[in-house]
């Protein structure tokens, strides 16, 4: 009986250990049901891998008392998931795209774009105006958002709504809508709300004439470390050809406008008594090149992403399109409009 228990050990000892992918992700409901979308597709195309799912919370999940352009971090929701990245804690990050700064941190990139579901912001109505639209709401209806996109665009298409500022996540946001009777309706994205199975509480669509999509709406995006080219060639198969190019066609539409500098400069001349003069002004935009875009042997990323198997001549015209619509919007004084915008919100 020894020698059977001894070969039974032995042979256990010999089989080999599957290999462990940890993936980050947020603590939140809609985070890990994203998250777990993602590894059941990896599980399926590696079934020889384990994956173990690593959940923690973010700057913007824990500041909820302040509107988020308040808050003057740009990586609100990828801080600490992209730290437990540098440190090897996890090997890959699964994040809403619409999260991810179209500058990454040096070190990382985003390795897969995943198929894009619904970009459109939605409508949840609260119960005694389930029926209504934003156009029917009764006047200085109080709608709640946490954009300042949503706000801008909506304020203007309906004058007669209040727009107040509501943060949380989707549940405590449906909560506050449905319990406290401050809000007539909040603004959700409509892809969260499916993935959440709540396509019942959406009241009405916004197509982009109305409010346009945040930039990578309703896309996720797996970010890895820029250099493991491993876990790249891993996750690469998860990229959607449509999505990705839609995605750095936007993301660097976004990019061009916040990196751009817009140059005055007068000169004059005048004669020695003063008589004559002649003076003008001109004006250019100057893009700054952002620094530490490198992917796996240097190969440049396009806005923070890397897509070494999608072929790199469509993704340079996606990326040309997003910057020669940033610069048309530029040179008609889009730069005047964001820095007044900035400089209003800074000081409220």
């Amino acid at each position: 009986m020894s020698g059977n228990g001894n070969a039974a050990a032995t042979a256990e000892e010999d089989t080999p250990k599957m290999r462990v992918i940890r993936v980050g992700t947020r603590k939140s409901q809609l985070a890990r049901i994203q998250t777990d979308s993602v590894v059941a597709t990896l599980k399926a195309l590696y079934p020889g891998l384990q994956f173990e799912i690593i959940a923690m919370s973010t700057t913007g999940d824990k500041i909820l008392d302040t509107a988020l352009s308040k808050i003057g971090e740009k990586s609100l929701f990828t801080k600490e998931l992209e730290h437990a990245l540098e440190r090897n804690e996890v090997d890959l990050v699964v994040h809403s795209l619409k999260d991810l700064p179209t500058v990454l941190p040096p070190g990382f990139t985003i390795g897969a774009v995943c198929k894009r579901e619904s970009p459109y912001d939605a409508v949840v109505f609260h119960p005694k105006f389930v029926g209504k639209t934003l156009e029917t709401l009764p006047e200085k209806s109080v709608v709640g958002t946490s954009s300042l996109r949503r706000a801008a665009q909506l304020q203007r298409k309906f004058p007669h709504l209040e727009f107040r500022n509501i943060r949380g996540n989707l549940n405590t946001r449906l909560r506050k809508l449905d319990e406290l009777q401050e809000f007539s309706a909040i603004i959700l994205a409509a892809a969260g709300l499916q993935r959440m199975g709540w396509q019942n509480r959406v009241g009405q669509i916004l197509h982009p004439e109305e409010c346009m999509y945040a930039v990578g709406q309703g896309a996720l995006g797996v970010e890895v470390r820029a250099k493991d080219q491993d876990i790249l060639d891993l996750v690469g198969v998860l990229h959607d050809p449509e999505t990705l190019l839609r995605c750095i066609a936007e993301r660097s539409f976004l990019r061009f406008l916040s990196s751009s500098l817009t140059l005055y400069l007068t000169g004059g001349v005048w004669s020695l008594n003063g008589a004559e003069t002649m003076q003008d002004t001109m004006q250019t935009t100057i893009h700054v090149p952002v620094q530490h875009e490198d992917g796996p042997e240097d190969d440049p990323q396009l806005v923070g992403i890397t897509a070494r198997n999608i072929p790199r001549q469509p993704q340079l015209a996606a990326e040309n399109l997003g910057i020669s619509l940033a610069t048309l919007l530029l040179n008609k004084g889009a730069k005047n409009i964001l820095d007044v915008a900035r400089q209003l919100n800074e000081a409220h």
